[in-house]
């Protein structure tokens, strides 16, 4: 039976690749994005798009009644939107401890709120049991981001997975994250990176090669399907090796 998929940051990279995975398997896939025009192009068979700011409270208000007229229940919710704050507009020259804070605030609005407000505007929609929740996450959150503001976004959906999973768990619903390391062909770095820098990401790894969208997408599919239906509150890493579970 097709099953009603819900992937936020769905018209580019990651969040493409899962939308395509799904789509091929028969669901009904609703995009979810910034950039109406990103989502329209995007091409997944028979997708929904919903443009809309998941920072916004009033636009995820938005996007809750859009599901509840088109789709009604929600089996998968993967949050996938987000990002690298340092590619969002700038507050302009300002001191130093106003740039902190602008920097920690936009990426915990990119990477935190969106997927905290999202869950909990669509949570009684899941279907149960069956239903499934899972987060992005990233190697940084285990390593670090330079600035720490990225890493520290993402980490915190950690806890937040941990408590929605007890939470949701008597529900028959799961829920888990997904931490990759470097994956080409997103738009994480807002172009190619520098042949230096990516040589020595690839280098990190045990698998010597860049991780693909693909590679996240077909993790996250499987947490979706039924033989994952134990497997709650984890956080599942997708880099090759490049940093060892915790």
């Amino acid at each position: 039976m097709a099953r009603n998929i819900v992937i936020s940051g769905g018209g580019t990279g990651i969040g493409l690749a899962t939308a395509q995975v799904f789509a091929a398997d028969g669901d009904r896939v609703l995009l979810l994005g910034r950039r109406a025009h990103v989502l329209e192009k995007a091409g997944v068979p028979g997708a929904l798009t919903c443009a809309a700011d998941l920072r916004d409270p009033a636009d995820v208000r938005r996007v809750a009644r859009f599901v509840a007229e088109e789709l009604g229940t929600v089996d998968v919710l993967v949050h996938s939107a987000g990002g690298n704050g340092g590619l969002e507009p700038g507050s302009g020259p300002e001191d130093p401890l106003d740039a902190v804070a602008h920097d920690w605030t936009v990426n915990f609005r990119l990477n935190t709120l969106t997927a905290v407000l999202l869950t909990e505007a669509l949570k009684q929609r899941l279907a149960e049991p069956g239903g499934r929740v899972l987060f992005l996450s990233s190697i940084a959150a285990f390593r670090g981001s330079g600035s720490g503001a990225y890493a520290a976004s993402k980490a915190a959906l950690h806890p937040y997975a941990h408590d929605l999973a007890r939470q949701l768990g008597p529900r028959g619903i799961t829920v888990n994250v997904v931490a990759p390391g470097y994956i080409e062909d997103t738009d994480f770095f807002g172009g190619p990176i520098e042949e230096a820098r990516r040589d020595g990401l690839v280098a990190e790894t045990s698998t010597g090669r860049a991780g693909e969208p693909g590679d996240v997408a077909a993790t996250l599919h499987w947490l979706a399907s039924p033989g994952a239906g134990h497997i709650t509150s984890q956080i599942i890493q997708v880099n090759g090796g490049a940093e060892r579970g915790h």
